[in-house]
């Protein structure tokens, strides 16, 4: 399981960035690999309402957004930390939210599917200087939506008021006894998924597809992640078009090596296609070998019969998992 941390102070080493480093540490406790962007350290221009993402699908604003995109999509939590700055977010973070707008347009608009939209979890950890008793109606609220937009539920937020000076959250007595309690029941429907490797040798359509159908069908019981032996540098854009026609939104998906695929822990099934002797043999875990033809450069038809056999496979060995 994978948790992306979005850490929406301007402020280096503050009060929000201890915060969600403490939710980070007790999710890493249970398993989770984690990453945290630190939202006001990156290249993020406002939303300009050119509304190219609710037509053809895609942002035409060029900035760091583009190497976020891939990680919200491949997050199974997003946690949202934030100060409150006039009862929302700092603007950086606001701008942020408002360019996933392209997420709620690929969804809404074109009617394509995120495979872990079914499963994904969102979590709002604030914190604000005053009592007022609406501190953080207003953030709870952009939250809500947010989550939506990029595909989660909202699964809860902690947050405290009267945190104004450095180092408030670190002697605040009762936080971390608040995370313990917290991080079990967010993290609760990844705990006891099975994790499921999917290979084959350019990670760039069939692996991409089984592990897509095996998120999308089986969420809830694989952990399912795709690499490749000689990743290619991009997915196969005829690959994202027959998907498409599934419903399935591979847009944001990218190629990655098996070497460190999925994560600090092992799977515990591997399932290869076509990669050969050059996918690794990994002691004590179950391997399968799904005999696929490569459908890279062929018609479109072709793509379109190994997409489907790919599901087929993928529903048959969620069976097998459940039983």
């Amino acid at each position: 399981m994978y948790v992306l941390g979005l850490q929406g102070s301007p402020r280096n080493k503050g009060n929000t960035s201890f915060f969600l480093s403490a939710f980070l540490k007790e999710a890493e406790n249970l398993g989770a690999d984690t990453d945290v962007i630190e939202v006001d350290k990156k290249k993020i221009l406002p939303c300009k309402e050119y509304t190219t993402c609710e037509t053809k699908g895609f942002c035409p604003i060029k900035d760091d957004m583009d190497e976020i995109y891939p990680l919200l999509r491949k997050a199974d939590g997003v946690v949202v930390a934030t100060p409150i700055f006039f009862y929302s977010a700092p603007a950086q973070l606001k701008a942020f939210i408002d360019r996933c707008q392209l997420f709620w347009a690929r969804k809404y608009r074109l009617n394509l599917t995120d495979p872990k939209r079914k499963f994904r979890r969102g979590f709002l950890l604030a914190l604000g200087a005053t009592r007022g008793k609406k501190l953080f109606d207003g953030m709870q609220l952009t939250a809500q939506y947010f989550f939506d937009a990029v595909g989660a539920s909202f699964s809860g937020s902690l947050t405290y008021n009267g945190i104004e000076h450095p180092g408030d959250m670190e002697k605040h007595p009762a936080v971390l006894e608040d995370i313990k309690k917290a991080i079990p029941l967010f993290l609760a429907p990844f705990l006891k998924r099975k994790k499921v490797l999917f290979a084959c040798r350019e990670n760039a359509c069939r692996s991409q597809m089984a592990g897509a159908f095996a998120q999308y069908h089986g969420g809830a019981h694989i952990d399912a992640s795709s690499a490749g032996t000689e990743p290619a540098d991009e997915i196969n854009p005829l690959m994202v078009e027959v998907m498409a026609e599934k419903g399935i939104d591979m847009k944001f998906r990218k190629p990655q090596p098996v070497t460190g695929a999925g994560g600090a822990q092992s799977p515990e099934i591997y399932v290869t296609m076509g990669c050969g002797e050059k996918c690794p043999f990994t002691p004590g875990v179950q391997r399968l070998d799904w005999d696929l033809p490569d459908p890279a450069g062929r018609p479109i038809e072709t793509m379109r019969a190994v997409r489907d056999e790919i599901e087929k496979k993928v529903q048959d060995l969620i069976r097998q998992i459940n039983q």
